[in-house]
């Protein structure tokens, strides 16, 4: 890869020195007879940082220090949108990171006020160059967007775009996104330096996005785990004594019409199999009780799994607690919220489209209220029965719960929950 160069052309790096309001190069010292001297190979130049140097320097560690750090995935990629227009001196910078249906799950972009934001409406979809990006294996650098034949299906009041930069953001062979300047300020265009320096910025983004999909697919293996789990301790705690159970009373039924008095010896066994059954099974049920619940209470440890969304995913998450602190909640009226408002959440980063996830609990005796609220594309309940609500349903019901969920195509989803206490 060749050096990274200043948009002065000199490599990054390179001694300079400040003279009447400008960076100049710094020349080495003339020898005798007015030939310049060369500096020693290998030996650093002791020269001071300068003003472009740092910039770069400063840009680059911002984004790394952005990955590295416990900000959200969202929170990660705008600092490398901001900080890659502010370097490169473009007008308008973007990111995108596309969905299974032909739109982006997430697109974040700079230099485009609120108003042209209202024009412009929903974030684009995948056409033109933006579809044609996300199938490239290399950066695209044009002078001119506009006459190429991939610019087509910008929306009516978008920027005018001119000079154009793009790099996908790619994990090995995988495309996970892409992120472009436009209308760079500085006379002659982007630079092949600028696109080394992208492509940098690029690759840190590719880093923030891989790590949130390892975090949902680790989730998700651990759910898979859990269940496996607890599928195995009914089977081995409860199965074996409901089959026993099933036995015993059909041989009652049998000796019924032929040995009365055996037949009520089975009939007992039968009542004392139920009830090692029924201990079993409640066994099992205090057990998937989560132990964050006895170290922090719901409150904080909904508070903790919100703020870990927060970190991890490109939504924008917030928690508000309110009213009586629910101390001495029975058992399964705890599991039972917490259940619901992480199916809730689930189901919100899954499908929603959101760009921000509110959940709100409050206690005014003798009722607990949890509210799951998203800004994301709303669905019809009619339509899509597979998103866990027959579940959540299930759940406030056995603890004596009312559940609503209120949404629409295109009007976010509200999911809320009462339960006495």
């Amino acid at each position: 890869m060749s050096p990274i160069r200043l948009p002065t052309g000199e490599p990054m790096g390179a001694p300079r020195r400040r003279t009447a309001g400008r960076d100049r190069p710094i020349r080495p010292p003339p020898r005798p007879g007015g030939r310049a001297a060369a500096y020693p190979e290998g030996v650093p130049d002791a020269t001071p940082p300068v003003s472009e140097r740092d910039e770069v320097l400063h840009a680059v560690s911002s984004a790394v220090l952005a990955v590295t750090s416990h900000l959200s995935v969202q929170e990660v990629l705008r600092v490398i949108v901001r900080s890659a227009r502010r370097l490169l001196d473009a007008q308008y910078a973007a990111l995108g990171v596309p969905d299974s249906q032909g739109a982006f799950a997430e697109f974040i972009a700079e230099g485009v006020t609120p108003e042209q934001w209202a024009v412009l409406g929903t974030t684009p979809r995948q056409h033109g160059m933006l579809d044609a990006m996300l199938r490239m294996d290399g950066p695209v650098r044009l002078a001119d967007i506009r006459k190429d034949p991939r610019f087509v299906g910008w929306p009516r009041g978008h920027p005018i775009l001119k000079d154009f930069l793009g790099v996908p953001i790619r994990n090995g062979g995988e495309v996970l996104g892409i992120v472009f300047l436009s209308n760079k300020r500085t006379p002659g265009g982007f630079t092949e330096a600028d696109e080394e320096l992208l492509t940098l910025f690029a690759a840190h983004a590719a880093i923030a996005i891989t790590n949130a999909r390892l975090y949902e697919r680790s989730r998700e293996l651990t759910v898979i785990e859990e269940r496996t789990r607890m599928a195995r301790e009914l089977h081995d705690a409860v199965t074996q004594k409901l089959f026993s159970l099933r036995l015993t009373a059909r041989a009652a039924a049998t000796l019924a019409r032929t040995d009365p008095a055996r037949a009520a010896q089975e009939i007992e066994q039968v009542e004392r199999l139920a009830g090692e059954a029924l201990a079993e099974l409640r066994a099992v049920i205090v057990e998937l009780r989560p132990a964050e619940l006895d170290r922090h209470g719901l409150v904080e440890t909904l508070r903790k799994q919100v703020a870990l969304l927060d970190r991890v995913h490109p939504v924008s998450f917030a928690f508000h607690f309110d009213g009586d602190p629910p101390h001495g909640l029975p058992p399964a009226v705890e599991v039972a919220v917490l259940r619901v408002a992480q199916e809730a959440l689930h189901n919100a980063v899954r499908h929603a489209n959101a760009t921000r996830i509110e959940v709100r609990l409050s206690h005014r005796r003798p009722v607990l209220t949890l509210q799951v609220c998203d800004d994301g594309r709303g669905f019809d309940p009619g339509r899509v029965p597979g998103l866990g609500l027959a579940s959540i349903r299930d759940r406030a019901e056995a603890v004596g719960g009312t559940l609503t969920v209120t949404t629409s195509p295109g009007r976010g989803t509200v999911v809320h929950l009462e339960v006495p206490t």
